[in-house]
């Protein structure tokens, strides 16, 4: 194991969410008695806010691809990301070593002038610049207004204080993280709305050749919920959908089995068509294996075509 001498780099994102996520990873280590040095890394995501993350050149992978550059390059050893940010391709030498244990994985309504989506006047504005938000909020409230409404949760919330739009649509981890639970109106649940594969968890990348850190990370990673995100992002990388797409899914343990749902979402005429199923493990069926079985079920009932759709409208 490694000596409390040993020091581990670890690399962040420089936005408030970002670095109290990797404060909390620091925290762990330092319990485990490791000692660290952070290092924050400007991501194309965090500089391009004035468009929607899909209109970013390589939009998939754009909070990320800064931060696995600084781990190969070796000047960190260990990056924090929001696992749902993550796309399902890793870069050759790179893995993930630890997920902590997972916050809600659920989607949350914040409230101006409703406190509920179903409670929104027509016409009211809801701020998202995600396509599977937007997908979702389009087939439960066709005559409400989707804007893209980017930047950090403060920058969000201060932008709907203000009455640029009537509500927002963000992930409850987040603000749970953030100390901001109390502006959460309703939170948003499948199968009405499903939350984006790995949403709610952390997770901690490293080389694959760094033996010692990956050993460090092990007091940190959740059995259980690490088992949940292999299976949703099994599912995703067998769709061949990456981060952006119109994909929701939730994995979780119930009654020691792990069971995942999925949702796929696409344009139908003037409205939003979904595929859903859910599927419990079988006896010794890994995590990658029932993520395969699901989407393999989401394509028999015609998932292909329906996120074809989709990429040609985006």
């Amino acid at each position: 194991m490694p000596t409390p001498e040993t020091m581990i780099r670890v690399g962040t994102r420089a936005s408030t969410l970002a670095r109290t996520q990797t404060a909390w990873v620091v925290e762990h280590l330092h319990a485990a008695g490791h000692r660290t040095v952070t290092e924050t890394v400007s991501t194309r995501g965090d500089v391009a806010t004035d468009v929607p993350i899909a209109g970013i050149r390589g939009g998939d992978g754009v909070f990320v691809r800064e931060l696995e550059r600084a781990l190969l390059d070796g000047k960190i050893d260990a990056a924090v990301h929001s696992l749902k940010d993550l796309p399902t391709e890793l870069p050759p030498g790179l893995e993930l070593a630890a997920v902590p244990r997972r916050a809600t994985p659920f989607d949350a309504f914040v409230g101006r002038t409703a406190p509920t989506l179903a409670g929104l006047p027509g016409g009211a504005v809801v701020g998202t610049s995600s396509v599977r938000r937007v997908m979702q909020l389009r087939a439960l409230r066709p005559d409400v207004v989707a804007r893209a409404i980017r930047g950090n949760v403060d920058t969000r919330l201060a932008r709907l204080d203000r009455g640029d739009c009537d509500g927002l649509i963000l992930a409850a981890a987040g603000l749970e993280r953030l100390g901001l639970s109390g502006r959460v109106t309703e939170l948003l649940r499948p199968a009405g709305f499903w939350p984006a594969i790995g949403q709610g968890a952390l997770v901690v990348q490293i080389r694959d050749d760094d033996d010692a850190t990956r050993l460090a990370l092990s007091a940190i990673d959740d059995h259980d919920s690490h088992a949940a995100v292999r299976a949703e992002r099994a599912c995703l990388a067998r769709l061949a959908g990456g981060c952006l797409a119109p994909i929701g899914a939730w994995a979780r343990r119930e009654e020691g089995r792990l069971v995942l749902g999925a949702c796929v979402l696409g344009p139908r005429g003037d409205g939003v068509e979904r595929i859903e199923s859910t599927e419990t493990a079988a006896e010794g069926e890994s995590p990658e294996g029932l993520g395969r079985r699901v989407a393999g079920i989401l394509v028999a009932r015609g998932a292909d075509a329906l996120l074809a759709r989709a990429r040609h409208d985006a």
